[in-house]
């Protein structure tokens, strides 16, 4: 695991930077996912030898990345899972997405999963559905495309993926709700994580840019001043 990836280490929490394209645990495809990679990680760094504890208590979509928070002790998982769970946590997106829009939307909508694994808006009174909300707010639009900082009241698979493309700005490369193509890397990234410290009276705010390429490259003005003014330059 490269250093420059993790955030932050305590012995309560590990807070990294997940790239795009690995799997938050392991799955079905057997690639190393970022779990095991940060159990590895805390084994060599810390001298732990045998199984290293270490909780998942959110993910983050395979094709995303971004901040990720995880516990290192029983305790901490249980009490960032209730702060999840409760949606008590502060979480932001960068997305790109097709289309020109630049009014704020605040999207509502009810989600649900089929056996396939594709999340659709449904009724409300449908069997299964689930609440979904997002605040997307655009930071510019350019060559047909737009900047959005999207900020999360509910964590529902694949949530804001579909909510935008219900709105009819699917996001860029995303071949699952997009018309994303071959090559194209999905632009979503969880740029910013606001948690409450699981054993101290202190509430902690870890930020990462996307990476300088691909679309994001397209916007790097806009985002160079963003995380300028998130570090209070």
């Amino acid at each position: 695991m490269d250093e420059s990836s993790i955030l932050y280490c305590d012995n309560h929490i590990l807070v990294a930077v997940k790239p795009c394209n690995v799997p938050s645990q392991a799955d079905a495809s057997g690639d190393e996912d970022m779990l095991t990679r940060l159990k590895k990680y805390i084994g060599i760094k810390y001298n732990k030898p045998g199984n290293v504890y270490l909780g998942l208590v959110h993910r983050l979509d395979r094709p995303a990345g971004g901040v990720m928070i995880f516990a290192r002790t029983s305790k901490a998982a249980a009490r960032l899972s209730a702060q999840f769970a409760a949606h008590a946590q502060g979480r932001r997106y960068l997305a790109v997405t097709r289309g020109q829009w630049k009014t704020p939307a605040h999207p509502v909508d009810f989600l649900r999963k089929d056996e396939k694994g594709m999340v659709r808006v449904v009724p409300e009174t449908a069997p299964g559905a689930k609440r979904a909300e997002l605040i997307s707010t655009p930071l510019a639009c350019r060559e047909g495309l737009t900047l959005t900082d999207v900020e999360l009241m509910t964590g529902r698979a694949h949530q804001i993926r579909v909510q935008h493309a219900h709105m009819g700005h699917p996001l860029w490369g995303d071949n699952r709700y997009g018309d994303g193509r071959p090559g194209q890397q999905l632009a979503l990234w969880a740029w910013s994580l606001t948690v409450k410290h699981p054993t101290r009276d202190e509430t902690l705010t870890f930020t990462a840019p996307p990476p300088r390429r691909d679309v994001w490259a397209l916007f790097a003005g806009e985002l160079e001043e963003k995380f300028a003014h998130a570090q209070g330059k």
